[in-house]
């Protein structure tokens, strides 16, 4: 059985925290994190560790909205 890439978020989606697949000349890549924005055909995705990923929408091959991050061990 093949897996199915869909596109699953909509800028209704921003300020949710989702994850992402995208085309990249080497393969594919993922980013997980918070949907700041999605305007001009690109979306920002604010990843755990801080960093912004600027995702053009052309390159967007599945992306769908996830439940938040599990706590930290050690973290309160």
């Amino acid at each position: 059985m093949a897996a199915r890439l869909v596109i699953a978020i909509t800028t209704a989606d921003i300020g949710a925290r989702i994850t992402t697949r995208r085309r990249d000349p080497e393969g594919f890549r993922d980013a997980v994190g918070i949907l700041e924005s999605w305007a001009d055909g690109v979306l920002r995705v604010r990843k755990r560790d801080g960093t912004l990923v600027e995702i053009a929408e052309e390159m967007l091959v599945a992306a769908k909205v996830v439940p938040a991050a599990p706590p930290r061990p050690g973290r309160k």
